[in-house]
Formats: C-alpha cells, sequence, structure tokens
C-alpha cells in the first residue's frame, strides 16, 4: 500500500485516480427523495440517498430522512452517514438516533464554515439549557463535555417523552477539519478516531453510529473508509490484501459520492498506512510474545461467546416495535488497536494451577499492550502539540514580518521619490 501511494504520488495521479472511482461507482434509484414532500428535507439537491440503503423512521408520519445505512459485512461495521440536520429535520435526526440504538453521533463540521449555516444547532451549548424537540417527542441534555484543541467530546441525555425513557449518547465532535479539505495531519486524526474507539460505539454490540458533516459524504466518507481499513487490515492474515479503493467503491453501494475530492483520497490512503503502522506493530509485538511464553502455561483457548446481534434496522422489527437497545460493554485502549492473539496450542491438562499461571501472563500481556499503545498515542500528542507550536509561532511573527516588510517598502519608495525631485 505505501508503494502504491508513492507511485501515485509522485506521478501527480489523484486526481485520474479519483474520477476513474467516480465513473466505477454505481448509480442506483432515489425516487423517494426526489419527492415533492421531501424536498425542503434535503440540504443539497444532488445529495440524496439511496432507496435501497436509506434510512426509515418508524413512528412518524413521513418515514424520510437524508441519511444512509453503510454496512461492511466482513468488518462488522455499520454507520449511518447523515447530512448535518436542518432545523425542520433535528426532531427526526434524535428520532433516527434512539430508533436506530446508536450510542454515538460523530460530527465533523462546524456549524458555521466560510459564512453559511452548514448544520442546524440540534444539542444545548450549556448543561442549564435544554432542547425540546416537539414534533418527535424529545428532550435533549448536555451532561458533560471536554474540550481538546481540535475536538469536543460531549455527553448527552436523550429523553423520550412519550416512555419516560433516557439514554446517555457520546457526541464526538471534529472541529478544525475544513469543508472540501482534510484534517491538518493523519496523526490527529488517528487520535480522534481512536478517541471514538475507545468509546466503544463502533462496536456491532451497539446500532450504528452517526457519522455526519454537511452533506454526510466527504468528510462522513472519509472517516468511514479509514476505520474500516483499518479494521479489515487488524482482521486479515494478510493485511496488504485491503484494497482502499475496492472498499470505497464497496461503500458506495450504499451512500453516493462518498469522499468528495482527490486529497480526501490522498488523505485516506495516508491515514490507513499511518494507523496500520499503529495496529499492525502492536499486533506483532503481542504475538512474538506468545511465542516466547512457556509451554507449562498454556491452555486451551476460551473464546467469549459472540456478540448478540446487531439491532433491526429499516423496518425489520416485528409488529413495528424497535427492540431495546443492548447494554454497553466494557472498552479499553487494548480494544482499540488489536484483539487479544490466540492462545497456542490446545492441551486436555486438568492441572489446578494452570488456570493461575494463564491468568498471570494474561494480565502481564494486556499490561504491556496499554502500555505500549498508550506510548504511541502519547507520541501522536507530542507531534501534533509540536506542529501547533509550529504554526502559533508563524502566526505571531507573521503580522510582524508583514509590518517590517510594509515599512522597508514605504521607505524605498520614498526615498525614490526624492531622489527624483533633485
Amino acid at each position: 500500500m505505501e508503494q502504491e501511494f508513492e507511485d501515485i504520488d509522485s506521478s501527480g495521479k489523484w486526481q485520474n485516480l479519483y474520477n476513474e472511482i467516480r465513473n466505477q461507482a454505481s448509480d442506483y434509484p432515489y425516487k423517494v427523495a426526489k419527492l415533492p414532500v421531501n424536498r425542503n428535507l434535503n440540504r443539497y439537491r444532488d445529495v440524496s440517498p439511496y432507496d435501497h440503503s436509506r434510512v426509515k423512521l418508524e413512528n412518524c408520519e413521513n418515514d424520510y430522512i437524508n441519511a444512509s445505512l453503510v454496512m461492511v459485512e466482513e468488518a462488522q461495521r455499520a454507520y449511518i452517514l447523515s447530512q448535518g440536520p436542518l432545523r425542520n429535520t433535528c426532531g427526526h435526526f434524535w428520532l433516527m438516533i434512539w430508533e436506530q440504538c446508536s450510542k454515538a453521533v460523530i460530527m465533523l463540521n462546524r456549524i458555521i464554515e466560510k459564512g453559511s449555516e452548514k448544520c442546524a444547532q440540534y444539542w444545548p451549548t450549556t448543561e442549564e439549557l435544554q432542547m425540546s424537540f416537539t414534533d418527535t417527542g424529545f428532550v435533549v441534555r448536555l451532561l458533560s463535555e471536554e474540550d481538546q484543541s481540535y475536538y469536543t467530546i460531549r455527553v448527552l441525555q436523550l429523553q423520550n417523552t412519550m416512555t419516560g425513557e433516557s439514554r446517555k449518547i457520546y457526541h464526538f465532535h471534529y472541529t478544525t477539519w475544513p469543508d472540501f479539505g482534510v484534517p491538518e495531519s493523519p496523526a490527529s486524526f488517528l487520535n480522534f478516531l481512536f478517541k471514538v474507539r475507545e468509546s466503544g460505539s463502533l462496536g456491532p454490540e451497539h446500532g450504528p453510529a452517526v457519522v455526519h458533516c454537511s452533506a454526510g459524504i466527504g468528510r462522513s466518507g472519509t472517516l468511514a473508509l479509514v476505520d474500516t481499513c483499518l479494521v479489515l487490515m487488524d482482521r486479515r492474515r494478510d493485511p496488504s490484501s485491503v484494497d482502499i479503493q475496492k472498499v470505497l467503491l464497496d461503500m458506495r453501494e450504499y451512500r453516493m459520492g462518498l469522499i468528495q475530492t482527490p486529497d480526501q483520497l490522498r488523505f485516506s490512503y495516508m491515514a490507513v498506512i499511518e494507523g496500520a503502522k499503529l495496529i499492525l506493530t502492536d499486533k506483532s509485538t503481542a504475538e512474538n510474545k506468545q511465542r516466547v511464553m512457556p509451554s507449562a502455561v498454556l491452555e486451551p483457548d476460551l473464546s467469549p461467546p459472540p456478540p448478540p446481534p446487531r439491532p433491526h434496522l429499516n423496518n425489520s422489527r416485528p409488529n413495528g416495535q424497535p427492540e431495546p437497545c443492548l447494554e454497553p460493554l466494557a472498552a479499553s485502549v487494548e480494544h482499540l488497536l488489536a484483539r487479544d492473539p490466540l492462545l497456542a496450542e490446545e492441551t486436555d491438562s486438568q492441572d489446578p494451577n494452570m488456570a493461575e499461571n494463564l491468568g498471570y501472563v494474561r494480565k502481564r500481556h494486556r499490561e504491556d499492550r496499554i502500555a505500549s499503545t498508550s506510548q504511541k498515542v502519547q507520541q501522536m500528542k507530542q507531534r501534533l502539540t509540536d506542529s501547533e507550536r509550529k504554526r502559533d509561532n508563524w502566526l505571531y511573527w507573521r503580522p510582524i514580518l508583514l509590518n517590517v516588510g510594509a515599512g522597508a517598502a514605504v521607505a524605498v519608495g520614498l526615498l525614490v521619490c526624492w531622489m527624483y525631485s533633485q
């Protein structure tokens, strides 16, 4: 993959590759989005959900919302890619989150960009306020907010006023990703993505996470593509077999126009390459430690039971009733970058000391991996801090240099005028 990136980058063929992907992508009907009754529910006229993959609202007169369910079965990932809510669709947005049992909303745009509103304000900005959406019967409160230099993590309370039930929803907000652009660096983006993963919100034990920017195709498609490719590289025996172009084309079967620019495609490659180095290095370290384990402490692998099935989507519930959301499972840093490798050869020994020895080895294995992962995350944060420091220095000296240059230009101009006057 790195060689492929270098070849495309050195020849400047990102535009050509992007055009090829656009030409190969399939088109599907989107008749419902174009119905007259739904015209004012779309933010952009040229971005519509396909009929076969659109998310359908259940407890609403009109089941339409501009959102698509994007599924990648091999990666056990499902995302709802949505446009930024309009002022008249915020209630529909929260109804969708409730019905699909989503644990997190991942927002990749700002409310105002380039002087235009790109998304309605659909959550309260202070803990003292609450927002009520009477058209669908929901109340949203802000429980906590954690501000970082380029993203914010909020915990919101979503209450169904019809039933009185409440749920906590994570709101991951990337605040420095420009429209039609790319993040400042793959390191900062990956740090944000790993924060999302750490919450457990992307796992199959919850409903699909809702990912949105303004249109729900460019920045949203970039995040979904990078996360999916990293999962596939972690799961496969041969990580190099992951084809980013094919994964993107498969995802475009569910929502049109994913990845809007050649720059976003190039950045996706960069983020996958950097993320894979973190994940696969950590995985390789764990496997090497496993090989040197004393055989006396090995026992048959006791794999946990498979996760319960994902809640049904798009009106497939019996009697039209939503299934209850599954309880969140505990998440830790070790779940982010790699799963525990299988233990070695099976044995039928019934040695009573076996379990105790195995527990000790597993504990040491987890501690080593958590420490390794934490060190990598700290390194990414340090690179980001250094980058921000350089940017701040430039912003400090730039006006001074401009003023000095302007003063020098004026002085030269006056000198020239004086010389001609003589």
